[in-house]
């Protein structure tokens, strides 16, 4: 079962521990996805697609990618 994290500076500190982030945009009901792949769990968090971009920036993740209908695609190596 995935964790949900409510708070934004709690989850930047998951990223630094964590393998890969995935991020999925629901345009229907207007909210992103970041999910952060631990050793032992997976972590997500909602926010507003409008913040997506400046929060992208804040991760520490390895690597992150948007998951598509056409698949994944690397945003940061």
């Amino acid at each position: 079962m995935p964790i949900e994290v409510y708070d934004k500076e709690e989850f930047i500190k998951i990223t630094e521990r964590a393998d890969e982030c995935r991020v999925v945009v629901n345009e229907k009901k207007k909210i992103a996805k970041v999910k952060a792949r631990t050793k032992r769990y997976l972590y997500t968090i909602k926010i507003e697609p409008e913040e997506l971009d400046d929060f992208l920036k804040q991760l520490k993740c390895g690597k992150i990618y948007r998951i598509t209908k056409k698949g994944k695609e690397e945003i940061r190596p």
